[in-house]
Parts: structure tokens; C-alpha cells; sequence
């Protein structure tokens, strides 16, 4: 068994379904050697979307604290809201965004896939991200439009930041009988440590 193989979780949300993205989206994450374990479109309540948000307790502080570090760069008045307030404001914005339509949930499986996955999605905010990352690729939003309109940011995709979010996600998203355990052909060309039996 290799010991880096691990799962993660990505949410294709509603901005990235209504733009039909979803197929583009899982060529990426397969054509690097991902495997689909698990796969479904659902449109999500007001639960599950502040469980998977909340499932960290320091993750509305953590958010409130880089906007408030980003608002401050642009010279932004910031005497009148804590890193809590706007961590609050946030999860709410993003509660309005994600239960508006439907979103496809997908569990991944592979060597790394956690931060490999994080690598392929691109840095939070769409303007920020690289040129060949999903959200540098496919969107032009940025927090100062999210700001000037009083929404979430339209990133078109959530994966797992780390093992623990990982885990937590993947159980509240996926019941066990809903993830696959199977293998795939390209699995001997990645994993396989001699390599052998390519030639007949």
C-alpha cells in the first residue's frame, strides 16, 4: 500500500455547474492521475453548507483575518468590524451562494491528492490565481467585486485544504457505501515500483 495515497474533496459550485465547467474541470483533476472514488449533483441546504464551512472552529476568525489584512492593503477603513464579524458576514454570503443552485460533489483518490488537488484548483480568490490553475483559468472574480456587491466570491470550486478537512468533508458529504474502492489500469504505470510488464 503507498503510504501518500490519500483522499480529498472537491465541490463544483453552482457557478461552475450553471457555466457547464464540470467536465473540464474533473479532465483536469483525472488527467493528473486523481481517481474518482465517489461522485454526485445535489443542491445543498443551509446545513451542510455551514457544517462543511464550520467544521473547522477557527475557520470564520481565519477568514475574517485575511480579508481584513486584504482590505487593509487597498487602504480600506477597518476600525469598525473584527476578523469574527466579517469571518460571520462571510459564512452567510457563502450560504446564500451555495444553496442557490446545484453543486456536484466529487471524493478523490491518489498519491498526494490533497495538495496536488489544491495546486490544480488555484489560489482562493480568481484574480490571485495562476494562469493553468481552474479558478486561473476559468474566472475573472475578485474580492473587491464579491465586496462592492455584498457576495460570495464566484471561485467555481472548494477542495480540501488539509487531512483533517478532508475527512470531516468527505464524511458529511458521502455516506461509506457512497465511495467506490476499485482500481484502474493507469494505477500500474503510476504506483506499480518496478515498472515491469510494460513490454510483451
Amino acid at each position: 500500500m503507498n503510504t501518500h495515497i490519500e483522499r480529498t474533496l472537491v465541490v463544483i459550485k453552482p457557478d461552475g455547474v450553471q457555466r457547464t465547467l464540470v467536465g473540464e474541470i474533473i479532465k483536469r483533476l483525472e488527467r493528473v492521475g486523481l481517481k474518482l472514488v465517489g461522485m454526485k449533483m445535489v443542491t445543498a441546504d443551509t446545513d451542510i453548507i455551514k457544517q462543511h464551512y464550520s467544521s473547522d472552529p477557527r475557520w470564520k476568525q481565519n477568514v475574517g483575518e485575511k480579508l481584513l489584512e486584504n482590505k487593509k492593503k487597498n487602504g480600506e477603513d477597518i476600525s469598525s468590524i473584527t476578523a469574527s464579524e466579517l469571518g460571520e458576514k462571510v459564512l452567510s454570503q457563502l450560504v446564500r451562494f451555495m444553496t442557490a443552485g446545484p453543486v456536484v460533489v466529487i471524493a478523490l483518490e491518489g498519491a498526494h491528492a490533497i495538495p496536488l488537488t489544491r495546486k490544480l484548483v488555484g489560489a482562493t480568490e480568481p484574480l490571485s490565481s495562476d494562469v493553468g490553475t481552474i479558478r486561473g483559468d476559468f474566472v475573472l472574480d475578485s474580492y473587491s467585486m464579491a465586496d462592492s456587491t455584498d457576495r460570495a466570491v464566484r471561485n467555481v470550486i472548494h477542495a480540501s485544504s488539509d487531512n483533517s478537512d478532508a475527512e470531516k468533508e468527505i464524511a458529511l458529504w458521502f455516506k461509506s457505501e457512497e465511495l467506490m474502492n476499485y482500481r484502474t489500469v493507469h494505477e500500474h504505470t503510476l504506483y506499480d515500483v518496478n515498472f515491469d510488464n510494460v513490454t510483451e
